[in-house]
């Protein structure tokens, strides 16, 4: 599969753009009753070799934990910034969607549901809850790798793989990686797969099988 993989990511990576595009995956399903929850796929998938490009992380934190993720270079919000968010909902809905992953202080989250939990629910980036005292720099360095997937009810999963930056080797470890955490969640694994493509930001897709 991965030479498979490789050989179409070739096909991809010569639309040529003024930018770095983003070089991304699509899964299309079949025989799944996409009316059962357990259809739907949603998960997240580290990718082996990272994503070739920065993402932006949001932590909700006070004090030691505040200031520890500041050191970690991540977009940090008070208490205060939730409130502020939960009574101005346009901004609350230009932070959930400038950021790809939150956490959380674990004695804040009741306040982000109460305040939050509509605008970052409806996105699937609800914050993942953080003991206060406990590392956080390994958290954030796997986040840095991670990308979510979400079928939302369809039957097709789209998800970023990498740059066209990134070696064909790199992006075809990357790509294997989701596919293979979406065959797991599947009911009959790859007979729940009908096509899988690969495509740039602007270019065409190329299918893969």
């Amino acid at each position: 599969m991965e030479e498979k993989v490789k050989k179409a990511i070739q096909e991809v990576k010569n639309t040529q753009r003024k930018f770095e595009q983003s070089v991304e995956m699509t899964i299309t399903l079949k025989d799944l009753d996409f009316k059962q929850p357990e259809s739907r796929v949603r998960s997240e998938v580290t990718l082996p070799r990272g994503r070739g490009k920065p993402v932006r992380i949001g932590v909700f934190a006070e004090g030691d934990m505040a200031q520890r993720a500041k050191k970690l270079k991540v977009d940090v919000y008070s208490t205060g910034d939730i409130e502020d968010m939960g009574a101005d909902k346009k901004k609350a809905k230009g932070i959930a969607d400038s950021h790809e992953f939150f956490l959380a202080q674990a004695d804040m989250m009741p306040l982000i549901g109460r305040t939050l939990g509509p605008v970052l629910g409806r996105r699937n980036k609800m914050p993942k809850p953080h003991p206060p005292m406990a590392p956080l720099e390994p958290v954030i360095e796997r986040l840095k790798k991670t990308v979510a997937i979400d079928s939302k009810g369809q039957p097709v999963v789209h998800s970023f793989v990498g740059t066209e930056k990134m070696s064909e080797d790199d992006l075809a470890e990357n790509a294997v990686a989701v596919l293979g955490a979406v065959e797991r969640l599947l009911p009959r694994g790859e007979n729940n797969i009908h096509a899988v493509y690969m495509k740039t930001s602007m270019g065409k897709a190329v299918r893969v099988m």
